[in-house]
């Protein structure tokens, strides 16, 4: 079974289709924030491939060409930046000072923590960047010698919990700013918490989606200066 999966990728990406309708109708149907598409569909595609005992390299190796789409996909985000660039341009140093704080906060708080509890140096590269998209972290983190599957899934943990919870944070902080509200989730939960950000207003998507770009940027400059401390 295994070798005929690994030699098409239409088991893989049928699978993955198919399980990502399945949990967006879920969540329509419950309106249960914490059943998130990423989570539910990440749970049900682990299960299947442990039942049909089906390696994740064969399931990889069959999403190849499909992750290509990512790249045209992220670039979308770029439309909101557009529509919004006067709105930018009047906040920009705003903007990029909150996101300044932002990664800084990130990277101090994960590397004291991860000093407070003796982690090696590894797990602690691994996750410095967990604010940010994988795209831009996971690399760094490797080539720092970290993990780059632990960097990922904590990437996409910290983006699935900052989608669910920001807007109740944000009520919580009374955070009603609506470039206050993009630029934090932006910062701290980079894509997917930014499709949450762009479903507030089309200023918070926009203000987003900057915000994740240069809190990349800014992570991948800092962590190398800041990682001696914590190592």
């Amino acid at each position: 079974m295994s070798e005929f999966l690994s030699s098409s990728s239409f088991f893989a990406v049928t699978l993955t289709l198919l399980i990502w309708w399945g949990a967006n109708l879920l969540q329509k149907k419950t309106g249960l924030v914490v059943l998130h598409p990423i989570l539910i569909s990440v749970i049900a595609i682990i299960a299947v491939l442990l039942v049909m005992g089906i390696p994740n390299s064969v399931y990889q190796e069959g999403m190849s060409h499909f992750s290509y789409l990512m790249t045209p996909a992220t670039i979308c985000l770029a439309l909101p930046l557009y529509e919004q660039v006067k709105v930018l341009k009047k906040n920009l140093l705003a903007i990029l000072l909150g996101v300044l704080c932002g990664t800084l906060t990130s990277l101090l708080v994960v590397g004291g923590l991860c000093l407070l509890f003796r982690l090696e140096p590894a797990l602690t590269v691994s996750l410095l960047p967990k604010s940010i998209t994988s795209a831009i972290g996971a690399p760094v983190a490797e080539a720092m010698g970290g993990i780059s599957s632990v960097t990922v899934t904590v990437i996409i943990a910290t983006g699935i919990l900052g989608n669910v919870f920001a807007h109740v944070l944000c009520r919580i902080f009374r955070i009603s700013d609506p470039i206050a509200q993009g630029a934090a989730i932006g910062t701290s939960a980079h894509v997917i918490g930014t499709t949450k950000a762009a479903q507030m207003g089309e200023i918070q998507g926009a203000v987003s989606s900057l915000s994740l770009v240069a809190a990349g940027v800014l992570t991948a400059f800092l962590m190398p200066l800041l990682s001696g401390i914590f190592i």
